[in-house]
């Protein structure tokens, strides 16, 4: 599988990772089929992304797209965050073989499922702002509902 020098850079070097000590939202999704599975973490201020970052266990490719991801949102407001598409982020890592367009897919799911919990914290109901994301792709145990 060839994969472009993005893709290995953010694979090698991932921007982001870890867990966020101050977050405000987190989310958790992941793809039964291959077993990748992203944790996404965001402190939210004044409705902009100030800071975010990802757990992500799984192939190169998943490390990758989690880490273009936040690279993607990060600074942005969570309008434009909600905005983000699989393909944007194909895009900035110059592409992905076909096989490992669900980690991309996956990665636009995490935003999404980040920015629902942050919407619950608030005693908003997610459904009608970041759509129905509960899908087989979201992990709804063992997600942090407070920072610990």
């Amino acid at each position: 599988m060839l994969y472009s020098d993005k893709v290995m850079d953010h694979f090698s070097n991932p921007r982001n990772v870890g867990e966020l000590e101050n977050y405000n939202a987190c989310g958790e999704v992941g793809n039964l089929t291959c077993g990748d599975i992203m944790r996404m973490y965001m402190l939210i201020e004044d409705d902009i992304i100030k800071d975010v970052s990802f757990k992500t266990f799984g192939c190169g490719a998943a490390v990758a797209t989690s880490s273009m991801a936040t690279e993607l949102v990060k600074g942005k407001s969570v309008k434009e965050a909600l905005e983000l598409t699989n393909k944007a982020v194909m895009e900035a890592l110059d592409g992905l073989p076909p096989i490992k367009v669900h980690c991309s897919m996956l990665a636009e799911e995490a935003v999404k499922a980040t920015l629902a919990d942050y919407y619950r914290r608030q005693g908003i109901d997610p459904t009608p702002i970041v759509g129905n994301i509960e899908s087989a792709n979201v992990v709804t145990h063992d997600v942090p509902k407070e920072n610990e």
